[in-house]
């Protein structure tokens, strides 16, 4: 519980300091904060938001994301299979095809979702 109170309060430190414009170093000399506590601080963070990605089996492998219902698209299932792709993402690891018909919350779930995949 304490772990779990500290993130969230170097988290909102590290929202601060980006959200600032300011380089790191500066806005720890404003902010009276060691720049080192601040970059342990940013290390601790993204160490707990990787254990808390879903492990994956190998990088060779495909990986499916199940989409929820709620951001499913409304086109019928066999409109949207044969249909060409609109929006296609390619990475090292991972290919996204976005058809026309694809809701709002889907992209911005899977916009999100892109941040994390390298």
């Amino acid at each position: 519980m304490r772990n779990h109170y500290r993130l969230q309060q170097w988290t909102e430190t590290i929202r601060d300091c980006r959200s600032s414009g300011q380089t790191a170093v500066g806005w720890c000399a404003d902010h009276e904060v060691n720049v080192k506590s601040y970059y342990y601080w940013l290390r601790k963070i993204r160490e707990a938001a990787c254990e808390s990605l879903p492990a994956f089996s190998s990088p060779n492998e495909p990986t499916l994301v199940p989409v929820p219902p709620s951001l499913r698209t409304n086109a019928p299932r066999s409109e949207v299979s044969h249909e060409q792709a609109a929006i296609i993402l390619r990475t090292d690891a991972v290919t996204i095809e976005i058809h026309p018909h694809a809701s709002t919350a889907l992209l911005e779930q899977t916009l999100r979702i892109m941040q994390y995949v390298r």
